[in-house]
């Protein structure tokens, strides 16, 4: 199992666009994927599931799933500011 930890970049944290974006780009892989702060752990390939963890700007998520590939892929959108 492969998981990274990144801080939020987006401004707005993962709130909204942020989050269907993420939400959008998990769905391309058929592994399960998990976004986790705090003790909480939600299905990455959900938008509404990512915004209840309330990630705000400056937070570590941590990213986590048996494809070493989209770990990376959602750890790098997470990271960046998707609401530039």
């Amino acid at each position: 199992m492969a998981s990274k930890t990144v801080t939020v970049g987006s401004k707005v944290g993962l709130h909204a666009r942020p989050a269907a974006l993420v939400a959008e780009a998990a769905g391309e892989y058929d592994d399960e994927i998990t976004l986790s702060l705090n003790g909480e752990e939600v299905d990455a390939d959900s938008a509404m599931m990512v915004m209840t963890l309330g990630a705000a700007y400056g937070d570590e998520v941590t990213v986590t799933s048996d494809n070493e590939e989209a770990v990376e892929k959602l750890a790098e959108m997470i990271a960046s500011d998707l609401d530039a």
